[in-house]
């Protein structure tokens, strides 16, 4: 196999461990944020690739899907990921603005976005796109750190000796604009993790 995708997946296993030291098991939070999205079915979109860690955990549930991220270097390393577990052919991967993407309108059935809220500069213009992007009988599903997700993670940043930037909008306000976007709102939470499944309502949104 290609050294780099070894290194890729050796980075991606030291990154568990620490994470797990400090009580954050990645696999059992993604299984959390599908099982909370379920059913999960017809055409699927990722919002924010990241390094592929969600985007694995839905290719390893046996779902296609396409994926978007505006970094070229983190989809580069996304798929090398992928490759590694021989995944990356169930991702179509994209480089997109999430303020203005390429895809149609109602283009997909699902739409998720993990850990992405909290690193954005313009949410709201996002959290439209992703509302254009959204079938009608569709749902998109947010997921974010809870409070002690988020002293998790500032740890962790710490540790590497840098910040972990967090913006001002919290999932309970992306749940609020959605509500008068006409979706009705669900959310869950685990100890680090809080899910957002959201559906439109009959009607047509605001």
């Amino acid at each position: 196999m290609d050294k780099e995708i070894l290194d890729i997946h050796r980075g991606y296993v030291e990154r568990q461990a620490l994470y797990k030291s400090f009580g954050y098991d990645i696999d059992k939070e993604r299984e959390f944020v599908l099982n909370q999205a379920g059913p999960v079915s017809g055409r699927i979109l990722e919002a924010g690739t990241g390094k592929g860690y969600f985007a694995l955990a839905l290719a390893m549930a046996g779902y296609h899907v396409t994926t978007f991220d505006i970094s070229a270097e983190e989809q580069a390393v996304a798929k090398l990921h992928l490759s590694f577990f021989g995944l990356d052919r169930q991702v179509d991967f994209h480089i997109e603005n999430g303020e203005r993407t390429s895809f149609a309108d109602q283009s997909f059935d699902i739409v998720f976005s993990v850990n992405v809220l909290h690193h954005l500069q313009h949410p709201y213009l996002v959290l439209d796109e992703l509302i254009r992007l959204v079938s009608f009988d569709g749902k998109l599903i947010l997921a974010d750190f809870t409070e002690e997700g988020f002293k998790m993670m500032d740890k962790i940043y710490s540790l590497e000796g840098c910040a972990h930037e967090v913006g001002k909008l919290t999932l309970s306000n992306a749940g609020a604009y959605l509500q008068k976007k006409g979706f009705s709102v669900r959310m869950t939470k685990s100890e680090h993790q809080r899910v957002l499944v959201a559906l439109r309502r009959e009607g047509p949104t605001l």
